[in-house]
């Protein structure tokens, strides 16, 4: 079994914040491939269902963020996951927006919900790490991040959490390098037709 964990802080108040976007990502897994209702477990929200065979766990932890540890590591303990299958989506202010990075282990980077898995768990687990990009200075992060998604965000907003539901397989197959070529090649913006040859003139 993998976990598969959306960080998010609970309630309609923070639903389109950017630092809800493991929320969101959770979500368009759910659609995509077509799993159980979400209900209450773990100190969150948990849905089942299987991708391309095999069994996934998803959770969005509903301790809000700086406590999210607890609700991960109740998940863990009770399924005895490894660490290695177990994958938290976050956002990360130090990608562009609709960016996507992914890594395993490493340090928190000032991410709370990080920081607190990180404590609870250790820092071996993989993160899809989102891009909302960064203020451009560290007194207006929190306003950031606890701000919601501008409208014209959605132009890259929704083709991202789509392509990341749809690439997915290749991320559980292991394949984290085809994961992110193939999400970045389905959030391409289109090409620009080229340019028609401009018709001759009369009597050229």
């Amino acid at each position: 079994m993998r976990l598969v964990v959306g960080l998010g802080n609970p309630g309609a108040a923070y639903a389109r914040n950017r630092h809800n976007i493991g929320f969101m990502a959770a979500d368009a897994l759910v659609r995509r491939h077509s799993f159980g209702p979400w209900r209450s477990k773990f100190q969150g929200e948990v849905a089942d269902g299987a991708i391309d065979g095999e069994r996934v766990l998803l959770l969005k932890p509903q301790t809000y963020m700086n406590l999210s540890g607890q609700s991960v590591a109740a998940a863990v303990r009770f399924h005895k996951i490894e660490l290695n299958d177990v994958i938290v989506i976050h956002d990360e202010l130090d990608l562009a927006p609709g960016r996507l990075r992914v890594k395993k282990g490493g340090g928190a980077g000032g991410h709370n919900g990080l920081r607190s898995i990180d404590a609870h768990l250790g820092p071996d687990y993989w993160r899809v790490r989102l891009g909302v990009g960064h203020p451009g200075e560290k007194d207006r992060v929190t306003g950031h991040v606890l701000n919601d998604f501008a409208k014209a965000d959605e132009a890259w907003l929704t083709p991202l959490l789509d392509a990341v539901a749809d690439a997915f397989p290749l991320l559980l197959a292991g394949d984290d390098n085809g994961f992110m070529n193939k999400v970045q090649v389905l959030t391409r913006p289109p090409k620009a037709d080229k340019d028609k040859k401009a018709e001759p003139k009369d009597g050229i």
